[in-house]
């Protein structure tokens, strides 16, 4: 990672306000309003303004006049993604204007029934476009297409492919078919519309029916295949790992590590040296313990709870130190980096790090000295951190609990075992924590994931419900409140800044990475508020949006009715995505002001940058680069996102899977949602979701009604709802479509 450290007289994150101002000679482009949107098109309206130029973002921003500090944040996060997505191009640490004016650039997303939308990315607009518009170019692939007028029907503009900016869709994941003369992939993304074409002479080793990854090595020509080379064969498609691992594959998730990465992770010793134990802050004497899922083995966080002579406690959340291992620029964080975290699937871990790291030299295993990265916060009885520290430290873990054993702690099991009495008041201290931060305004939307449990070969033999004990709750809270301590420590400015400020100048923040979460969209809210109200729920809205206690009081109103998990689904799908940035805006679920992960370095590589930033400003260091660090924060939360993708997808295939033994049986469910096209019901014996097609309830002829949710028979007035309980058929299972067809019996 590249640093910049630049200063000046006025200090608004490391560029020089000048006198006379590019803004000056463009008024108009003076920024009064910071949202995304309004700062994208005002970056392009002062690019375009200087089409023969490149900028640096702090030239760009002086003329945008932006002054303020959150702003000049929100630009950097905005002047990262538009430069990911090719809006403008980066010359070094210049941006310059590339768009034509008459065509837009966005990325395609195309449909398994043949047609696409492609969202472009210099604008908030959404077009659609037509199989034979898309040219040459595949689901995924940055595009620059040409717009047409909307005609007066039209929701949405279409639009014609006239240029694959970026392929962005170089590999395919799908089945092998052999031919006498040459062989074809079937990709399992049904949203890449083309078998792939492999001469005879690049099947490197395939065979028919196995699962294969294929390059896109050419693709000129709409009305031909695209043509490539098989790159690696997965395994035989009918292996329920292999299914798995190929779904996987096929969302972009990286299987194997380089040998160049193995190769260094080997070379790290797993002994500490004398000098790195004198150098740190020793706690080894600490009654320090992990908390985790019975087959972990990257253990990230360990904690300690101690009771101080003034009646507060001494908080011990200490953190795998992964920086002292992983250097900046070498293999192994190159490749964390692109991975951007660790994917966990259905039957197994994909680690961001070479095992070498995750589950042995990093990891905090107990009656082992371990190098950490240790807070310690003085809390009083009533949950209000008073006092704080962050050391790199040494630590020595007595015990490894599970969460089951924690629990049995908790309830008085086991009382004279070494750490239960810590459990025990260490669950007290979570419970007031929990009880502070609901007070404060924070949501808690529960969970209703489930647990696929798999036999000896791979086959799913039940589903469960996961069960959020206190135990779970002990280690969150802890969590979140080492996260949110930290993000104060630079998002509040409680610490040294490397540079010296004049006494009257307002210290601004230093570049960080921050865990943000916005508010949500209003028109979404409004959906949210008239769907409840079919339920005769009410959600108070505030000038067009809900506060988030409000949204709070309404979860906690329909917890133990039948229509519970529908409005929670349906408020979880109103909410914003969380990410991460380097503008700090608040998380808005948990309330925080300030927030950032910091405690999962093994697993998520922004947890990696934030004890980097850290330790960098403890040793009085320039500050980071701030362009370079919101591209990281805008990677990161793109790779999160395939991650899981990757992780509820791998669930749905087992959930099929495990239907498939079903089929003709008949089942209790609950209405979890209505479409035009059908109705979708859970069931509650098997806990999966599947679908009655509109198609296939020829009892009456059913009409959607969108103002009440409901599908209803104009004959006989039959009505489904969201909540109705029903009892269904399982007609069908498809693995490869991951869909289950059900009937309604009557």
């Amino acid at each position: 990672m590249s640093w910049d450290g630049e200063r000046g007289p006025l200090l608004i994150v490391g560029f020089l306000i000048h006198p006379y101002t590019l803004s000056e000679q463009h008024p108009s482009l003076k920024i009064t309003d910071p949202t995304t949107e309004t700062l994208r098109q005002s970056i392009l309206t002062f690019l375009r303004e200087h089409t023969d130029e490149a900028f640096r973002s702090h030239e760009i921003a002086q003329g945008l006049d932006i002054e303020d500090n959150d702003r000049y944040l929100r630009f950097c996060d905005v002047l990262a993604e538009m430069s990911a997505n090719r809006v403008v191009e980066r010359e070094g640490r210049k941006y310059k204007y590339t768009s034509d004016s008459q065509h837009h650039a966005g990325i395609l997303s195309a449909h398994a029934q043949g047609y696409g939308f492609v969202e472009a990315v210099d604008s908030d607009e959404e077009f659609f476009i037509r199989e034979s518009n898309m040219g040459e170019a595949l689901h995924g692939d940055l595009v620059r297409v040409a717009v047409a007028a909307r005609a007066p029907e039209d929701k949405k503009r279409e639009c014609e492919v006239v240029e694959v900016i970026e392929r962005r869709c170089e590999k395919v994941v799908g089945t092998f078919h052999h031919r006498p003369q040459y062989g074809f992939v079937e990709p399992d993304d049904q949203r890449i519309l083309q078998d792939v074409y492999v001469p005879s002479d690049s099947f490197n080793g395939a065979e028919a029916g196995d699962k294969v990854v294929v390059s896109i090595d050419r693709f000129d020509n709409r009305h031909a295949s695209p043509e490539g080379h098989i790159l690696r064969v997965v395994g035989p498609s009918d292996d329920p790992g292999v299914r798995v691992l190929s779904l996987a594959m096929s969302m972009d998730v990286k299987a194997d590590f380089p040998d160049e990465v193995e190769a260094e992770a080997e070379e790290i010793p797993s002994e500490i040296p004398s000098s790195e134990l004198e150098r740190r802050r020793d706690l080894r004497d600490k009654q320090i313990f992990t908390i985790d899922p019975v087959d972990a083995k990257d253990f990230d966080d360990a904690i300690h709870l101690e009771e101080l002579e003034n009646g507060n406690y001494e908080l011990g959340v200490h953190i795998a130190d992964v920086s002292h291992y992983v250097r900046p620029g070498s293999a192994i964080d190159r490749e964390a980096l692109e991975r951007g975290t660790s994917v966990y699937l259905v039957d197994r871990t994909i680690p961001m790090l070479p095992e070498k790291l995750s589950n042995e030299v990093c990891s905090l295993r107990p009656k082992e000295d371990k190098l950490a990265f240790s807070i310690l916060m003085e809390v009083t009885p009533h949950g209000t951190v008073e006092d704080y520290e962050l050391c790199e430290s040494v630590i020595h873990s007595k015990q490894r609990l599970t969460y089951d054993r924690a629990q049995d702690y908790i309830e008085g099991g086991y009382p004279d075992a070494e750490v239960a009495p810590d459990v025990v008041q260490a669950n007290r201290l979570a419970k007031t924590l929990t009880k502070k931060r609901m007070r404060e305004g924070a949501i808690d939307f529960g969970s209703d994931e489930v647990t696929v449990l798999l036999d000896d070969d791979g086959h799913p033999r039940d589903i469960v419900r996961k069960e959020r004990k206190r135990a779970h709750r002990l280690v969150e809270e802890f969590m979140l409140l080492a996260n949110r301590t930290v993000a104060q420590h630079i998002g509040a400015g409680d610490h040294d800044d490397p540079a010296e400020t004049d006494g009257d100048e307002e210290e601004a923040p230093l570049p960080f990475v921050y865990r943000v979460h916005d508010t949500p969209d209003g028109e979404e809210i409004r959906q949210l508020a008239e769907y409840v109200r079919v339920f005769g729920h009410e959600l108070p809205l505030t000038d067009g949006n809900a506060q988030s206690n409000d949204l709070a009081s309404l979860i906690d109103a329909v917890q133990g009715t039948p229509e519970e998990q529908v409005i929670v689904r349906a408020a979880l799908r109103a909410m914003s995505k969380a990410e991460y940035a380097v503008g700090n805006i608040g998380h808005y679920g948990l309330g925080f002001d300030y927030y950032t992960h910091f405690t999962s370095p093994i697993r998520r590589y922004p947890d990696l940058l934030v004890h980097r930033l850290l330790k960098r400003y403890e040793r009085g260091e320039p500050a980071a680069d701030l362009g370079e660090l919101a591209e990281r924060c805008e990677h990161c939360s793109e790779r999160e996102r395939d991650a899981e993708e990757a992780e509820r997808e791998s669930v749905k295939l087992k959930q099929v899977e495990y239907v498939q033994d079903h089929i003709g049986d008949t089942f209790e469910g609950v209405v979890s949602g209505v479409t035009k096209f059908g109705v979708f019901v859970e069931l509650e014996e098997l806990l999966v979701e599947g679908l009655v097609h509109v198609r296939n309830m020829d009892d009456d002829y059913y009409v959607y009604d969108e103002s009440t949710y409901t599908m209803r028979g104009e004959s006989n007035g039959k009505a489904y709802r969201p909540g109705d309980t029903v009892t269904v058929q399982v007609a069908g299972a498809n693995v490869e479509d991951r869909e289950i067809d059900l009937l309604f019996v009557e």
